[in-house]
């Protein structure tokens, strides 16, 4: 079925769209930081890049990277239409997030990325969470 709104129509339709954030993955790990006793988080900080989760005791950042929007180099499957445009977005979004760690961790911060499908089996969020002190037997 064609399209019955012109290209900048549509353009401007789609650009008006604000995203609500990743909250599905954020309250996933909500409930493992729960689950872990870990406490002293703060969400919403404003800081590049915008991390979920600020632990500013300890110095620690959280970003939890959707696997789609951020290029999982496990689970990422490039879209059928417009091959172009979702590679060139990964590209840029995966290079802004190298920037942004750069930035933070220039500025003392220790940053961790957490990928969305990390949250189904937790194990490896643990361990991430862990190497950088996040740890119930180690909260301030």
């Amino acid at each position: 079925m064609a399209d019955v709104l012109t290209p900048e129509q549509r353009h401007r339709s789609m650009s008006a769209i604000r995203s609500k954030g990743n909250r599905t993955t954020e309250l996933a790990l909500v409930r493992l930081l729960r689950e872990l006793h870990i406490t002293g988080w703060r969400r919403h900080v404003k800081l590049p890049g915008r991390p979920d989760f600020a632990f500013r005791a300890a110095r620690v950042l959280v970003f939890v990277d959707g696997c789609f929007w951020h290029g999982c180099p496990r689970c990422y499957t490039k879209p059928g239409t417009n091959r172009r445009f979702w590679a060139d977005k990964v590209t840029t979004n995966r290079a802004r997030d190298r920037r942004q760690t750069r930035e933070l961790r220039g500025r003392g911060w220790a940053v961790v990325r957490i990928w969305e499908h990390e949250l189904k089996r937790p194990a490896a969020a643990r361990r991430k969470l862990r190497l950088v002190g996040l740890d119930p037997a180690t909260q301030l």
